[in-house]
């Protein structure tokens, strides 16, 4: 979860690379005296044992949710280079692009498309983005950052029944929801170009959240590219770079991961797999380093792109795709 940008430290290279660890020091150890570690949160019979369940730093709501978003069109966007990576839903015929340089900052985004509420979520420390329908019990709940982690995941709480959902898992794993699975959407992270060249009447998410915030600058600094993990995960796997990039996809009990580095040996589009008894197309796009998974009728699944060390966290029995010649 992304560390709130302040002032006090003039140098760059100071503020962007040791910032954040010295934040979360010292946020764990004021935590002791200023707030409980489990942010209020009741994690009595909770699916995870407690002790798996860590402090991410920022209180309950510390790092705010956008509740209230609003869109321009993307003939009007200035703030968004070629390249810059978001995430890109289409429900209803509607498009919608959530820039992933606001997200590292709010990690959830409570939208409403068509009266249906729908809650875009992004966890900056797993590089996983999901999207989610939250009607629950007839009500349309909204959802929140707890502060709180399992796996290095965020987890989400609903402000309506206050239980705590693991974004990965996409299941409630305490309070009065427990069990509850929620209703994944395909959600798409690739390139900004990318998306504008597919969905060229697009909404994107605007700068103007309500919040000061420096969008341009990655609260993280190399953090996507190098090997650090910031908090402890159940499982690790050395099989490959920690932050390589997978598209992690479920169906049934059963979890497989294709990563983009063989994706990208195929030198080719379109790629046929096989995988609990479904036949799959993956549509790669390796310039933009982007993946869209389908099934036999040509219906995209969900599936999620994240880095391979936090798939592997949740899913140490995963299958994982291997390019053969």
């Amino acid at each position: 979860m992304p560390i709130p940008n302040f002032t006090l430290i003039e140098s760059r290279w100071a503020r962007w690379i040791l910032y954040p660890f010295f934040f979360i020091i010292i946020s764990y150890l004021l935590s002791e005296h200023s707030f409980s570690n489990d942010n209020g949160f009741d994690l009595t019979g909770s699916l995870i044992p407690a002790d798996q369940i860590h402090h991410g730093g920022p209180p309950r709501d510390g790092i705010p949710s956008i509740d209230k978003p609003h869109f321009v069109k993307a003939k009007n966007v200035s703030f968004l280079k070629p390249n810059d990576r978001i995430l890109g839903l289409v429900y209803k015929g509607i498009a919608r692009a959530y820039p992933i340089k606001i997200l590292n900052y709010h990690e959830i985004v409570n939208d409403n498309i068509q009266q249906q509420a729908i809650i875009i979520s992004y966890c900056p420390l797993c590089g996983s983005g999901m999207a989610f329908k939250t009607k629950m019990n007839h009500k349309d709940n909204t959802f929140g950052v707890s502060g709180l982690l399992y796996n290095s995941d965020m987890l989400l709480y609903d402000r309506e029944s206050e239980s705590l959902w693991s974004q990965i898992l996409s299941k409630a794993i305490s309070g009065k929801m427990k069990g509850t699975q929620l209703d994944s959407l395909v959600l798409q992270n690739t390139t900004w170009k990318n998306w504008l060249e597919r969905n060229p009447t697009t909404d994107v998410l605007s700068t103007d959240t309500g919040y000061r915030r420096d969008y341009s600058q990655h609260p993280y600094g190399q953090y996507d590219i190098n090997q650090a993990i910031y908090f402890p995960v159940k499982y690790s796997s050395a099989r490959f770079h920690p932050k390589e990039r997978v598209f992690g996809i479920t169906i049934g009990k059963l979890h497989k991961a294709y990563p983009m580095s063989e994706l990208s040996k195929q030198n080719k589009s379109i790629i046929t797999d096989t995988f609990s008894g479904e036949r799959l197309s993956i549509e790669f796009d390796a310039e933009n380093q982007s993946a869209v998974i389908y099934n036999s009728q040509h219906k995209a699944l969900p599936s999620t792109t994240l880095f391979w060390f936090a798939w592997y966290a949740f899913h140490p029995e995963t299958e994982i795709y291997k390019y053969k010649k």
